[in-house]
């Protein structure tokens, strides 16, 4: 039988499936209870508390790693051998839209924006608490700002492009293995007392399995976005960035909104002086809205890249069948 004569939903099952998760997000936003990763956060914390005892560094990494590859391959497993059941795409399209987050990020901007642009400090200061690892308490109106943007770019990769990317190349167990494995660095991925040794498989296996989206995430941010001070700021600024993904992210996404980020900020009650990224003004309330709607449009353009690809593939397999 002919490539040519295979149902659609077969010929672009990925480009479907990528565009049917990301609708389902945007017209549904993350499920309000028994969302899979609260579930699995509460597994993590659970079991981290039972192996993250005091122990010597090497015993500490490798009950770290013991623990990621528990918590996660079970869930990787069985979501890859989802697609060799009779409801393979729809299991796919399920499990990369429980894997973005792109409505949930854009909610959650919108309520640091909402008080910041009624001038509610207090409550700004809480909204912003819930999605940033940062002290908030003390947080000016420029400084809440620029942690929302912040946090809006970097996320855009973490909660939205690395799922999709990983989907691409694996279907739903990529998306849910990348996922979980960034749920675990967002958890244990601290250089504090209790997780610097505990927490450095998590953070590594992030690292490297942030690589090669982090950097097509700051290529989307500086398409969709002013493309020139996102390349050269990208290019000056993200090595100077403490990680090696969210530098470029973050860098290109700043230059491609022509705002400043970085700066002083408080972690787990130590002051930390950071590198300015981006360039023109400091961060204001406008700016949160900027962030998010470059997100968006590179959501669209990742969809229309994923498609284009799509076709071209199905047209070289019609050639070499023809």
């Amino acid at each position: 039988m002919s490539f040519d004569y295979y149902p659609i939903i077969s010929t672009y099952s990925t480009a479907l499936a990528v565009i049917s998760a990301v609708l389902l997000d945007a017209l549904l936003g993350e499920p309000k209870r028994w969302h899979p990763l609260v579930g699995f956060g509460w597994m993590s914390n659970k079991l981290e508390h039972v192996l993250n005892h005091n122990m010597r560094p090497w015993l500490a990494r490798a009950a770290g790693l013991s623990a990621w590859l528990l918590l996660l391959l079970p869930f990787a497993a069985l979501s890859y051998l989802a697609r060799y059941t009779p409801l393979a795409w729809i299991a796919d399209v399920t499990l990369l839209y429980l894997a973005i987050g792109a409505q949930s990020l854009t909610q959650h901007a919108q309520q640091v924006y909402t008080p910041l642009q009624e001038g509610n400090l207090p409550q700004a200061r809480h909204a912003i608490s819930m999605i940033v690892s940062r002290d908030t308490s003390q947080l000016n109106e420029t400084e809440i700002a620029t942690a929302t943007v912040e946090s809006v770019l970097e996320n855009g990769n973490d909660a939205i492009f690395g799922a999709i990317f990983w989907f691409v190349l694996f279907g739903g167990a990529g998306a849910v293995l990348f996922r979980l494995a960034n749920t675990l660095d967002a958890m244990w991925g601290y250089r504090t007392p209790r997780f610097l040794y505990f927490g450095w498989a998590a953070a590594r296996l992030d690292d490297l399995l942030n690589l090669i989206p982090a950097r097509l995430t700051a290529l989307s941010y500086a398409l969709c976005g002013h493309t020139k001070s996102a390349l050269k700021c990208w290019m000056a600024q993200a090595s100077t960035w403490y990680s090696p993904n969210a530098g470029p992210v973050m860098a290109a996404g700043a230059g491609a909104l022509q705002v400043q980020l970085g700066g002083n900020a408080v972690y787990h009650g130590t002051a930390k002086k950071r590198p300015t990224l981006g360039m023109g003004a400091l961060a204001n309330t406008q700016h949160i809205l900027s962030a998010t709607t470059l997100v968006k449009r590179s959501i669209a353009l990742w969809c229309l890249v994923i498609t284009a690809l799509s076709i071209l593939m199905h047209m070289k397999g019609s050639l070499h069948l023809a």
